[in-house]
């Protein structure tokens, strides 16, 4: 009797240590500090970094009465994370917080309307560019303004808060008189060119196009610029995710996913 009491508590304390020690792993890590692959039924978490302070490729949501992340690159990051079997979790941060976030291992990637330039490739790892944002000159066809020096002495409307007004203060650096009117709305800013109260808009050439092509009086030209404003996923460095999303960034290109989501946020 004492024998099996005595096997049976061995037993017991044996499954007791084994719960322990798998008590103890590293959560969605392997050993090797590396998230494994996803199964079925057993989903991993993928942790994105933004800045939600920039519309409409991310920004604060209230309308439902909740706060809520939303925009272009969430929508993106979405179609990646559930195409790779991962569910998403989003962080919210300074701009100039995102790359250290991933040097930290506080993220797995940024996505955040960024461009890859040579001092953030430093630091950081990137995907392919899932987007390239092109500035263009919207103006009345009998108007003549087709380039950026022709906008001395002018009156140009952009969005407020966007990446085409941060142009225009720049240029207006360089472009004498250039006179800058920020607007909320871009419907707004089209009509301000419409009837002639500002001379010109700075508009990224996708939604330009569409403004375009339902005003008959309108025109747009795209502005040659050397650097370049193509969006890409930041990574940290060596990170095992970059390839990955790279071929679903390519399906997305393909399948007219990414038509699509463009079209939603920057096509109205």
């Amino acid at each position: 009797m004492k024998k099996t009491k005595s096997f049976i508590s061995l037993a017991l304390t044996s499954m007791l240590a084994a719960v322990v020690i798998a008590g103890c792993g590293t959560g969605n890590q392997t050993a090797t500090g590396q998230a494994p692959a996803p199964s079925a039924g057993d989903k991993k978490t993928l942790v994105m970094a933004t800045s939600a302070d920039y519309k409409p490729y991310e920004y604060h949501d209230l309308s439902s009465g909740k706060d809520e992340i939303v925009g272009f690159d969430i929508d993106v990051a979405k179609y990646i994370a559930k195409e790779l079997g991962y569910e998403l979790q989003i962080n919210d941060m300074n701009f100039d917080g995102l790359v250290p976030a991933l040097q930290t291992n506080r993220a797995d990637f940024v996505m955040a309307g960024m461009t890859a330039t040579p001092e953030r490739e430093k630091n950081a790892d990137f995907s392919t560019i899932y987007y390239d944002a092109k500035n263009t000159i919207v103006a009345k066809k009998d108007s003549n303004l087709t380039k950026p020096e022709q906008l001395a002495g002018k009156k140009v409307a952009v969005q407020l808060g966007s990446i085409q007004e941060g142009a225009a203060k720049k240029l207006a650096d360089t472009v004498s008189g250039l006179q800058i009117t920020s607007l909320n709305k871009l419907p707004e800013i089209v009509e301000e060119v419409k009837t002639g109260r500002v001379d010109a808009a700075i508009i990224e050439d996708t939604v330009a196009k569409g403004f375009v092509e339902n005003n008959d009086s309108l025109q747009f030209t795209t502005m040659e610029e050397n650097e370049k404003n193509g969006s890409a996923v930041a990574f940290p460095k060596g990170s095992p995710h970059v390839q990955k999303f790279n071929e679903v960034i390519k399906k997305m290109q393909e399948n007219g996913e990414m038509d699509k989501l463009i079209k939603k946020w920057f096509g109205q």
